[in-house]
């Protein structure tokens, strides 16, 4: 649909900010996917995304502005207004992102060989009407257990399904967009499309230090990303805790901003074609705009404004849930691995992040990621999950953090 063409209609402020929180997330993954793997496929996803964000910001902004009708309500929503902002902000941000790929902006070729094999690449596919997944849901074909690729959105005739759930079905001619490591997609895009996987071809470096560069890129990435989830997290539990870290992460990732900066224009005396680079460089502002935009999120948090109970419910409705979970002295996970006590498949959450005893954050951690007493865990999942893992973090109150 065309942002032109939306006019008021009544709908559910709560559905649409829910909706825009998880089309946000899934916009930073595709976008950085895009470049790291230079899809122009997944980076026209992303514009495609952009679109129907438009659109909901639009909705929501009517719905709201009908809704003051006092000097009490105005203030009330004017957070609310903040939250739809900073939504279209992370938007219009992952646009960008996608367009140095589909524009040829510049990025060196041979950052794909340096990405670490254990990065994860999205990819898209068109269901084949005679997949062996096709007409069945995601839960009664096993997707995840039996291929280890994840589907993490579908477009389907036009609309789109947002972290896709366990009774969501894959039906033939359905974009799915899967995330996987590339070992795992050999096997699952072909069962899935019929077509043979076809990843990139490797591309030796002529530039020095590549392998540092591409580091900090997706340590951007995921910086960003993480300060997103803490800011809805802050606001679903109205907590200045989390809401505090939000802050220190954005200020970590303009320092590394600065620091990719510092690289990009010493390598540029390296290479035959400086202006090859000037993607980088599009590519860190936009971070700063999300990691920006998060605390934006978090602004009402850290002002000591009540959250309004619209965008608590928004968060709490869509479809993960972010916990800020501390591990206790005697714990069942002070001292141990990640993989160890096996988190992920004891309680359904996925930890994204460890926030240690001295401030410094492990950003997605690993099954060899060790957590002790002190540390605080942060992951995404659903509310029972949430509960399990605070039984083995030994946190009463998982919802701030204890």
């Amino acid at each position: 649909m065309d942002p032109g063409d939306v006019s008021y209609e009544p709908v559910s402020v709560k559905a649409v900010l829910a909706e825009m929180k998880d089309t946000a997330e899934l916009l930073i993954d595709l976008s950085y996917s895009a470049v790291l793997h230079g899809s122009d496929e997944v980076a026209a996803e992303v514009l495609e995304l952009e679109e129907r964000m438009d659109v909901l910001q639009l909705q929501a902004r009517m719905s709201l502005l009908m809704a003051a009708r006092s000097p009490e309500d105005a203030e009330a929503l004017a957070p609310v207004l903040g939250v739809v902002g900073a939504a279209e902000k992370i938007s219009d941000a992952a646009g960008d992102i996608a367009k140095i790929v589909l524009g040829d902006i510049g990025v060196p070729e041979a950052m794909r060989t340096a990405i670490p094999e254990a990065m994860e690449t999205v990819v898209r596919g068109r269901v084949t009407g005679d997949s062996e997944f096709a007409g069945r849901t995601l839960s009664d074909c096993s997707f995840e257990t039996e291929t280890g690729v994840r589907v993490i959105a579908i477009r389907r005739a036009g609309e789109w399904i947002v972290n896709p759930d366990r009774e969501t079905s894959l039906d033939a001619d359905d974009v799915a967009l899967l995330r996987g490591t590339e070992a795992a997609l050999s096997s699952a895009y072909g069962a899935v499309t019929g077509d043979a996987y076809d990843p990139p071809e490797p591309v030796d470096s002529t530039i020095d230090d590549l392998d540092r560069a591409v580091d900090s890129i997706v340590l951007m990435k995921n910086m960003s990303e993480l300060a997103v989830d803490l800011a809805y997290g802050s606001v679903l539990f109205d907590s200045e805790g989390v809401a505090a870290e939000v802050v220190e992460l954005e200020a970590e990732v303009d320092a590394l901003k600065s620091r990719f900066e510092a690289w990009v224009l010493r390598a540029a005396g390296r290479v035959e074609d400086p202006i090859s680079l000037r993607g980088l460089v599009h590519l860190a502002s936009a971070t700063e705009v999300i990691s920006d935009a998060a605390v934006e999120i978090s602004e009402g948090v850290l002002r000591g404004l009540d959250t309004h109970p619209v965008v608590a419910a928004a968060v709490e409705e869509s479809d993960e849930v972010i916990v800020r979970v501390a591990v206790g002295e005697g714990a069942r996970l002070a001292d141990a691995s990640l993989g160890e006590l096996e988190v992920k498949t004891a309680t359904g959450m996925r930890v994204i992040a460890v926030r240690r005893g001295d401030g410094d954050w492990a950003i997605s951690p690993g099954p060899e990621t060790a957590v002790h007493a002190d540390d605080v865990i942060i992951a995404k999942g659903t509310r029972t999950g949430a509960s399990r893992l605070a039984e083995l973090a030994g946190d009463d109150d998982p919802t701030d953090g204890g």
